[in-house]
């Protein structure tokens, strides 16, 4: 039997899981959670893990995990039904039964379905036929693999108008039915049928299951639009879903990241050269229910990455994209921008350049802060006027900001980095007798670059301990961290990765003979950490405990990312999947954050 959606999200929202299973079992608070002993295995130690927030429970002891219906039905050893009246007489509502127009409903969607999957079906034969040849030719002229082509379910709709219809109701499809999800199209005097696609490369798009709602076609010849969408229907929205979004739904949490380009053929191109996560709008520019899509994607590879052409069309749809992102922005959602060179795709340039020159567009992306400081200061003006329009053209994008925490955030960087361009810190003035006198300001000192910090740290230590990099060699390079000593960096581990088992003093004749012979002197002498483990004289060990510091360090603020990413995910759909993926990253992060505060403690210790 069905329920309402809506009655079981208020179930749901009513009765705390926290209430509910304290009944039945023991509940310990641990911080945002709940833990006990699991209910569904014997143990001694507590595995079950309760959160209210997100409404399910899970045992890392047994696997069991589920909401609040599952928890009684499992506890209770309830049918679905029953566990459902139970929950509602608790909550005081009343159950809701499906009407005969509901049930009707649900069968009609089904037979949706079946009929958009036919149809598929039908457009990949017809691409395999004679008739198809040209359209597979297109496909493999674009570099498609049939591999590719069979993957995507590429399909070929001819120009006879009417062979689709045939074949559909010979499948037993109503033409209603057809006409109803835009396969089928009447014509004006009401007497015929005839093919919405005609002449056309098929695209299947697919809902987040994976199940075939609606198509693109892109045109062969004759005139018409170079591409035209399947229209609204009972099954799809082309403003809440995105193409290939069932795939990038699976390769996100695995670490792929998720990259929104413009077209079909960029996300084919792309997911063939290993983005496996990418995804494109359906022939729209970017909503507000497709931004919410993205979020849900649970990536571990950071935030969702935009990319626009770098033309000037380019930089308008970055600027729309980014009116758009501002309400819905909150803790831990936002998104970055890449920019293709100019006059190329992520199809070309993944022709032309290949996988590393794409892969350098998605590293060169920036956060949404550096996109809206870009918009609004290509130029910086120099009079009092022109300054204040951008400061307030810089507060109203903020302005649009709903969260109170991530506006607090952005304003405060907003000030600093308009301060930071203009000078904006004034002397002050005192008056004495005769006349006034500037007094310089009161300023804070600016707070130290961290990666530089470490860079210097570790270059440091490599110079006195080169050894420590046989050993942590992959680590060092993998922190990604810059500063200014960066061509002493890269020669510094290019030198090691080549030259295995140097000591201090031939690492430095190396670097002198490299160009390096008026900068060591000056770095190894430098006291400002002379108490740290780069102090002269500090031993391998010392070197490569440090070195370890910062690695945990940086790698425990990548898995605090991770962690939030994976609770966005479980958040958004209630799957095993997600919660091993939780399960795995939070055990992973309390590693590493037990490896920080150990090595804190060892070195106070030293």
């Amino acid at each position: 039997m069905s329920f309402p959606p809506a009655f079981l999200e208020e179930l749901r929202s009513r009765l705390p899981l926290s209430e509910v299973a304290g009944r039945r079992v023991k509940l310990v608070r641990a911080g945002r959670e709940y833990k006990a002993c699991c209910p569904f295995h014997n143990e001694k130690t507590p595995s079950f893990t309760l959160n209210d927030a997100k409404g399910f429970f899970h045992c890392f002891g047994c696997g069991a995990h589920g909401d609040i219906i599952g928890f009684v039905m499992q506890h209770d050893r309830l049918s679905f039904v029953e566990a459902i009246e139970h929950l509602a007489g608790q909550a005081g509502l009343d159950v809701p039964r499906l009407s005969p127009e509901q049930v009707e409903k649900a069968k009609q969607q089904k037979t949706l379905h079946q009929l958009c999957e036919s149809a598929c079906v039908w457009f990949e034969q017809q691409l395999r036929q004679a008739r198809g040849r040209t359209a597979l030719d297109y496909l493999k002229g674009r570099g498609l693999s049939d591999s590719a082509i069979s993957r995507f379910r590429l399909g070929y709709a001819p120009q006879d108008g009417v062979a689709l219809v045939q074949h559909l109701k010979a499948e037993g499809h109503e033409p209603e039915q057809m006409i109803e999800v835009g396969l089928v199209r009447r014509s004006e005097e009401g007497d015929r049928l005839y093919s919405f696609f005609r002449d056309r490369v098929m695209f299947p798009v697919t809902d987040r299951r994976g199940r075939v709602v609606a198509f693109g076609g892109r045109i062969l010849s004759g005139d018409g639009p170079k591409y035209i969408n399947s229209p609204d229907h009972p099954l799809f929205h082309k403003g809440r879903l995105l193409y290939s979004l069932a795939r990038a739904r699976e390769a996100a949490p695995r670490g792929a990241v998720v990259i929104v380009v413009e077209g079909y053929m960029d996300v084919i191109a792309l997911v063939e050269a290993g983005f496996g996560a990418a995804v494109a709008p359906l022939g729209t520019a970017l909503t507000e229910e497709q931004i919410e899509e993205l979020w849900k994607l649970g990536g571990t590879a950071g935030d969702p990455v935009l990319c626009f052409d770098g033309d000037a069309a380019g930089q308008r749809a970055a600027a729309r994209a980014v009116d758009r992102l501002l309400p819905k922005l909150g803790p831990g959602r936002s998104v970055r921008f890449a920019f293709l060179p100019e006059g190329q795709d992520p199809d070309d340039l993944l022709k032309q350049a290949g996988v590393s020159a794409m892969q350098a567009v998605v590293k060169a992306s920036i956060p949404l802060i550096d996109m809206i400081w870009r918009l609004e200061t290509a130029s910086l003006p120099q009079t009092p006027e022109s300054r204040a329009g951008v400061k307030k053209a810089l507060e109203n994008r903020i302005s649009f900001i709903s969260d109170v925490t991530v506006k607090t955030y952005y304003q405060a960087e907003i000030r600093q980095r308009l301060d930071e361009a203009y000078g904006w810190a004034r002397p002050l003035r005192e008056r004495n007798s005769r006349n006034f006198k500037a007094v310089s300001p009161v300023t804070k000192p600016p707070l130290p670059d961290v990666k530089a910090v470490h860079q210097r740290r570790i270059l440091l230590g490599l110079l006195r301990q080169p050894g420590v990099f046989e050993e942590m060699g992959e680590q060092i390079v993998g922190l990604g961290v810059r500063g200014p000593l960066d061509k002493l960096w890269q020669a510094v581990v290019t030198t090691l990765e080549n030259q295995p088992g140097l000591d201090s003093a031939g690492l430095e004749t190396y670097l002198r003979e490299q160009g390096f012979a008026d900068i060591l002197p000056k770095l190894l002498s430098d006291r400002t950490d002379a108490g740290h483990w780069i102090r002269p004289g500090a031993s391998e060990d010392e070197v490569r405990q440090g070195v370890a510091e910062i690695v945990n360090l940086h790698r425990k603020q990548a898995l605090r990312a991770d962690l939030q990413a994976a609770e966005r995910r479980l958040a958004g759909e209630m799957s095993e999947a997600a919660l091993r993926h939780v399960a795995a990253v939070r055990d992973e992060f309390v590693a590493t954050e037990a490896a920080v505060v150990l090595s804190g403690e060892n070195e106070k210790a030293g």
